[in-house]
């Protein structure tokens, strides 16, 4: 018999459905004689196809059993040993041959999640979008004060003509020159495209033509956005050189707006982590660690002032986990509100883009602007935006876990902030969740994640990509060829059951706050589509390296020689489509903790 070894790297796994390429080994005629042509009027079977697929034994299901938790007796092996040739191999025709099918970049499931599912509990009934004034003020004598002042004031500058576009723009494209070299968090610098959209945009401003107040702002677009004729990498040594011919939708969008795009910002390969093809990005307020990911440039850049803001994505944690490490504010929005046309697909039913910036208002001028509904996404649905700066958050209930703020990851100022929330005039109002094995839900992850990069799995070319730890994605991609279909089903079920709980929840508060790297809690919104803000609430001191890779004993995160002052943050997790209520509390809570202003001293 085949050690558990063989089997996984030479024999075909029949019982998973999952193909070995180049190792099958065709059933002989002699095995499995031609049958002979059933009479007219014969219903089709599943047990009557061609015999195709590999060579076959018992011990291949003995060993398949392994890996499914199934047992059989060896009468039923042997009866999966004849049947599979005719029966389940020829489900993988399409792409092993010979009437082979592409399944195109872009090519959405014929499922779609829609996170609704019937809820009561959904979002706005109306838009309205009133961001609060901003104070009329000087123009900073300092490059450095106007490139760390807020999207709102830099706005009001530009119409104003106080500061003209153009010379916002090459006050960016002068600093992401000048630091880039330490972060590591641009790809593609694009400064031809973003000097003539500035000067565009000076040119329509001086004609009365001010389209809002994106108009004349530089951002940074994670390097997932296609841009007509500029690269898009995704960050991996396969795509490094990919040149698309068309703008995503939400590039179209902040076009619109008429916003300055200045840089492709670095992800972690194929939105993991921080580490790409040209290095890692690194933290702006530490530079030793990297900016976690996997939107790790748009929030270095955003929190180095580079950038006015970013555009980066979400599947589970990649807006979240940056923004608390770099000390920027994150709005995840609502799965469904932010259409990703042009975007890379890494898991079609949970994929969100959303804005990155310094301060909690400047996230929803953004959402506003890339907010809407695209043909060539068909999950993204029309919602409302309610958003009123001035209006009460006063009897708000404000959800909490009373565990989970009691352990880590949570710390005091997690405890604090929702103190500060009950100062502020919300009513923290404990809440609960079933004690369920809710990673199990990832499995979806895994399985959505190696369908949408095949390829790279089917030819080697994922052994290319620079990292292959075994928490990387080439291993996980490998790996969940040998996921059971079944379990898939019964994890997209487990998976409504929590949107369910979640839906009593939310029934019960208006939000809730929690621990920001919380794993069920990260799993479980992403899995259901909740919104979440994520923004700095004051700062913490570590004394070792953090990363987004599983520990590895061999290779110890090093030591700082001493304790280190960083940025920290809480969520916020509101109703679907509710993002305006998550900014109402978000911009309440962040001027009472005043710790926004704070820049990371090397970049200020």
């Amino acid at each position: 018999m085949k050690t558990r070894r063989d089997f996984l790297t030479q024999a075909p796994l029949g019982l998973l459905g999952a193909v070995v390429a180049g190792s099958a080994v065709a059933q002989t005629a002699g095995e499995n004689p031609p049958q002979a042509a059933p009479p007219p009027g014969s219903p089709g079977t599943f047990d009557a196809a061609p015999p195709v697929g590999p060579k076959l034994t018992t011990a291949t299901f003995a060993e398949a059993e392994k890996l499914a938790q199934v047992s059989m007796t060896e009468a039923q092996r042997q009866m999966a040993v004849t049947s599979w040739p005719t029966s389940m191999a020829g489900l993988l025709e399409r792409r092993t041959g010979p009437r082979k099918v592409a399944l195109h970049e872009g090519l959405a499931p014929a499922t779609t999640w829609f996170p609704e599912l019937g809820r009561a509990h959904v979002g706005p009934s109306r838009d309205r979008f009133l961001p609060a004034p901003v104070p009329v003020r000087a123009l900073p004598a300092k490059d450095d004060d106007i490139a760390f002042a807020s999207v709102g004031q830099l706005g009001q500058w530009i119409r104003t003509r106080k500061l003209s576009s153009t010379r916002l723009t090459k006050i960016y494209l002068e600093r992401l020159k000048r630091f880039d070299a330490e972060l590591l968090c641009v790809i593609t610098l694009c400064e031809e495209h973003a000097l003539a959209q500035a000067a565009q945009a000076d040119k329509e401003i001086a004609a009365g033509h001010y389209r809002g107040p994106l108009h004349g702002i530089p951002w940074g677009a994670k390097d997932l956005l296609d841009t007509a004729g500029i690269r898009t990498t995704y960050g991996a040594e396969p795509f490094r050189h990919r040149v698309p011919k068309d703008n995503a939708a939400v590039v179209r969008k902040l076009d619109q707006a008429g916003a300055v795009l200045v840089a492709k910002l670095s992800l972690g390969a194929l939105a993991l982590n921080d580490i790409w093809f040209g290095g890692q990005t690194k933290n702006p307020w530490l530079l030793q660690e990297g900016s976690s990911g996997s939107s790790a440039g748009p929030a270095s850049a955003t929190a180095a002032g580079l950038v006015a803001f970013a555009v980066g994505s979400e599947t589970q944690g990649s807006i979240i986990s940056p923004c608390m490490r770099c000390g920027t504010t994150g709005l995840r929005p609502t799965y469904g509100r932010v259409p990703r046309t042009g975007a890379m697909t890494l898991c079609w039913t949970m994929d969100k883009l959303g804005p990155i910036a310094r301060t909690v208002e400047d996230t929803l001028l953004v959402l506003h602007a890339i907010s809407g509904v695209d043909a060539g996404d068909t999950a993204s649905v029309p919602a409302h935006l309610d958003y009123d700066a001035a209006a009460s958050i006063k009897g708000l209930k404000v959800g909490y876990f009373p565990a989970w703020m009691k352990q880590a990851p949570a710390t005091e100022l997690d405890r604090k902030a929702l103190e500060q929330l009950r100062e502020l005039g919300l009513v923290p109002t404990e809440v609960s969740l079933p004690d369920w094995p809710y990673d199990d839900l990832n499995l979806l992850l895994f399985a959505e994640s190696a369908a949408a990069f095949e390829e790279l799995t089917l030819t080697g070319a994922a052994d290319h990509m620079r990292v292959q730890t075994p928490d990387a994605w080439p291993n996980t991609f490998r790996e969940s060829r040998f996921l059971s279909a079944v379990d898939y089903v019964q994890a997209d079920r487990m998976r409504r059951r929590v949107a369910m709980e979640m839906e009593r929840v939310m029934g019960e508060v208006d939000l809730l706050l929690v621990p920001s790297l919380r794993d069920e809690m990260m799993v479980i919104s992403n899995m259901t589509g909740q919104p979440s803000l994520t923004l700095r609430t004051g700062f913490v001191e570590v004394d070792q390296i953090r990363s987004d890779w599983a520990p590895n004993p061999q290779h110890p995160r090093p030591k700082l020689a001493k304790p280190h002052r960083v940025p920290y943050g809480v969520t916020l997790i509101g109703r679907l489509f509710d993002e305006g209520t998550l900014g109402r509390v978000g911009a309440a809570l962040e001027a009472k903790v005043a710790v926004a202003g704070e820049r990371p001293p090397r970049f200020a």
